[in-house]
Order: structure tokens, then sequence, then C-alpha cells
């Protein structure tokens, strides 16, 4: 008795056909390269001022001279440097007492209204972030008589006490503004129903749950509010004066003598900007984060 089985042969797979390599024709190679030279066009455009102000800011006086100021130093030296932070040193340390208050305060002001206008919607809300928000369209050229009255009826001590108010205050649209769009499009609605659940008020769910989540959000606002207060020299001018004013005012009396030395000018100019390029490096890979996290909903 024969017993025959039967074998399934299984299908051949099929060998991919490789498909033919693709010609690279000029047009796919001319756009790289010249999106690239465009780049680098670019780069040197930016790059430039600063190679100058870097330049000269170590040269001689002897040597700086509109003909060579592309050129290298003949002798580098560092006396600008020193004349330039003896010169800005008292206005550096009271612009840093400046703009970290002002970062910090302006954005915990604008996290808590940010907070309330987009979980709590009691009536009117719309209404008052409106009028917030008018706050940014106001040219600060047309306020700046009034306000100095006002700070003066108020009894601030001037200098940098009078431009911390100042600027905390115009800082609450844009602070407020992006909290705000922050919390209503990326913080979920659960966090907020279980700080409720378990007995949280409005305050407390703030400060122990949507505090901890809102680091994206703070990024963007120190460093907003941090670099405008460190460059500002409108309010500084009008509010402040070289003996208790910001470093802004400094540098301009600095670099405004009828006889200037602009090799320390130049060195004044880079020690103004380090602190913001400092800022910039530290947070700025958070920054672009920070400003998309609230731009489109979850």
């Amino acid at each position: 008795m024969t017993t025959t089985s039967n074998v399934v042969t299984p299908p051949a797979t099929p060998i991919p056909r490789r498909s033919p390599a693709r010609r690279r024709t000029p047009t796919s190679v001319a756009g790289p390269v010249v999106k690239y030279v465009l780049l680098l066009f670019f780069l040197l455009v930016v790059l430039m001022p600063a190679y100058v102000l870097i330049v000269t800011s170590f040269k001689s006086g002897s040597e700086i001279g509109v003909s060579g100021q592309w050129d290298l130093p003949e002798r580098w030296t560092t006396e600008s440097w020193a004349k330039a932070w003896n010169a800005l040193r008292p206005s550096f340390f009271r612009t840093v007492g400046l703009a970290v208050p002002v970062a910090i305060i302006s954005s915990l002001l604008g996290a808590a209204n940010g907070f309330v206008l987009s979980r709590w919607r009691f009536p009117g809300a719309d209404v008052v972030f409106t009028l917030i928000l008018f706050g940014m369209f106001i040219p600060y050229q047309a306020v700046m008589i009034p306000l100095r009255d006002i700070v003066s009826t108020i009894g601030l001590p001037p200098g940098i006490p009078t431009l911390i108010f100042v600027h905390c205050v115009y800082g609450i649209p844009i602070c407020t503004l992006i909290f705000r769009n922050y919390y209503a499009t990326t913080v979920p609605e659960d966090l907020v129903e279980a700080g409720r659940v378990d007995g949280a008020g409005l305050l407390r769910t703030f400060r122990s749950i949507i505090l901890p989540v809102s680091i994206p959000g703070f990024v963007v606002t120190v460093i907003w509010q941090f670099t405008s207060a460190w460059n500002d020299f409108l309010f500084a001018i009008f509010l402040s004066n070289t003996r208790n004013g910001p470093i802004t005012i400094a540098l301009n009396a600095l670099a405004g003598a009828q006889s200037p030395d602009y090799a320390a000018a130049m060195a004044g100019a880079l020690i103004t900007s380090l602190p913001t390029l400092a800022v910039y490096i530290l947070l700025g890979r958070w920054f672009i984060g920070g400003l998309m996290a609230g731009s489109v909903k979850s």
C-alpha cells in the first residue's frame, strides 16, 4: 500500500527589480548650490558688523580709522575693554537688578492671567482679555509724559525701581497672550479636573499643577522680557540718568563724547550684548519649542 503525501510548494518570492538610478539633472544640482551660496552670503552680511566690533575693540587708538577698519590689529590690546568695563560696571549690575526681576515678575503675572482667562470663564472674560491686549498696541512714545507724571505721583524712587514697575506693567499683555494660548491649547483640561477632584482650589491648582508644566511658556517670556528690559533705552532715558540708570544709558555716555574712544565704545557694545547672548545660548534651544507649544490644539 503506497501513501502519497501532498507537498505544498511555497510560492516563489519575486525578486525585487532595482529601479534604475536617477540621473541628477543640472537643475537638481544647481538648486542646493544656489541655496547654500545665498545662506553663506547672508551669513557674511550678518557677521560683518560683529567682525568690525571685535577687531576694533582690540586695537590701539592709532590703528583706528576708516581705511583700516577691516584690518586685524597690529598689536592686540585689552586696554579698551578695561576702560569700557570700568565705565559700565556700576550700571551693568544695576541692569542685572532690573532685567532679572522684570523677567520673573512679569512672567508670573502673565502666567496667572493666562490661566484665569483660559480656564475660568467668568462673565466678561473676553472683554478683559481684549483690554489687556490693547496695551500691546499703545506706542511707548505716546505715553512717556503721562507715565512720568504717574510714577512721580505714586512716589516710586527714580531709576531702577521705576523701570522695574514700568517694564512689568508693559510686559503683562504679551506674557498674558503667550500663557493664555499655551494653557488653552496645550495643557489638558483633565489636569485641572483632577485638581478639583482632589479638593484643590484655583490658587492651589495653579501653584501645584499648572506651574510645573508651564516651563515652555516661561522660557519664552523670560527671554522676551529679559531682552526687552536689558536693551531698553527709551524708558531709561526718560525715567533715569547716568547715576541710577541701566547700562544703555552708560553706553550712550561712553560712545557719545565729543572725542569718542571708538575702541572703548566697541568693547562697551560687546560687553552690553554679552548677557542677552548668554541667555539665548542657554535657553534658545527651548525658545522655538515654547513658541510652538501653544500654536496648535493637540
